[in-house]
């Protein structure tokens, strides 16, 4: 009986290499699955980064894509500005040099007329024919204003009667004429004048120069003589 539970015992303690054995060999087994899947999780986690890595690359593009546009329209904006404002500076220049030319030729406009005026009213006082003594006188009126026109339309019938009387005629010419003096609203205007003078009966005369100085003002759109002096 002893001799049979020995190698019972015997057997049971050979059986636990085999049983370590077969456990060994199981784990060996079951880890053997895990290996490939350590190496999958790797290879992932390599493609992963690879991906951060290149989300990483293009983020830096898109930034120094922007970072370069951002001057890009900073040079454009400025550009624009700087051209408004050479727009603004030309049309502001051209308008002031519009307004001055127009200054300027309003001012040598007036110039004309206040000669103009001073040498025709030289040329009416000294251009008088008996035959048209009215026509003359009524002229000369027309032309004058302020205390002129009123001392001359008192004078204006008895010169005209003279005239008449004498057959006289006398014609002058203009020999120079230019401004002595001028303001906004007149001028003073120097004129030496030739006068040829004949009448009824009485020899030939010699032509007389004489000069006047006319005062021009200005009445409305137009200019008038105010007052004429003989100057020596």
């Amino acid at each position: 009986m002893a001799d049979d539970a020995t190698p019972a015992k015997g057997e049971e303690s050979d059986s636990t290499p085999a049983v370590d054995g077969a456990l060994e060999d199981g784990e060996s087994a079951a880890a053997e699955p895990d290996a490939p899947a350590g190496d999958d999780i790797s290879e992932d986690a390599e493609d992963d980064a690879d991906d951060a890595d290149a989300d990483d690359d293009d983020d830096v593009a898109d930034y120094d894509e922007a970072a370069s546009a951002k001057p890009r329209m900073s040079h454009v904006r400025l550009a624009t500005i700087v051209g408004l404002v050479l727009v603004v500076a030309l049309a502001g220049l051209t308008g002031w040099l519009g307004f001055r030319t127009y200054q300027s030729h309003q001012a040598d406009e007036q110039r004309k007329l206040f000669l103009q005026v001073g040498r025709q009213g030289a040329l009416n006082l000294t251009t008088i024919d008996w035959q048209q003594a009215d026509a003359n006188v009524q002229r000369i009126l027309d032309s004058a204003t302020g205390t002129f026109y009123d001392d001359f339309q008192k004078r204006a019938q008895p010169f005209v009667e003279v005239v008449k009387q004498a057959q006289s005629k006398s014609v002058g010419t203009i020999a120079e004429a230019g401004l002595e003096s001028e303001s906004d609203n007149g001028a003073q205007v120097l004129v030496a004048v030739t006068v040829k003078t004949s009448n009824a009966g009485a020899p030939e005369q010699a032509p007389r120069a004489w000069r006047m100085r006319i005062s021009v003002e200005k009445v409305g759109d137009e200019a008038k003589v105010s007052n004429v002096e003989f100057v020596p």
